[in-house]
């Protein structure tokens, strides 16, 4: 499982944890998140966030 981080605020999406606050169960690919899906933080899109390792 891959992490993605927002180049806005370095939130890390951890694709392993998902976002259970937000819906979005463990597991879940940042690929398969709705594409309405927002950093949890500060609101950006999905474009504005990089693979990290």
């Amino acid at each position: 499982m891959a992490k993605y981080v927002c180049t806005v605020c370095d939130y890390v999406y951890d694709e392993a944890l998902g976002d259970e606050e937000h819906g979005i169960a463990p597991g879940t690919k940042f690929s398969d998140l709705p594409d309405d899906w927002e950093c949890p933080l500060c609101s950006q899109g999905k474009d504005v966030f990089e693979e990290t390792e």
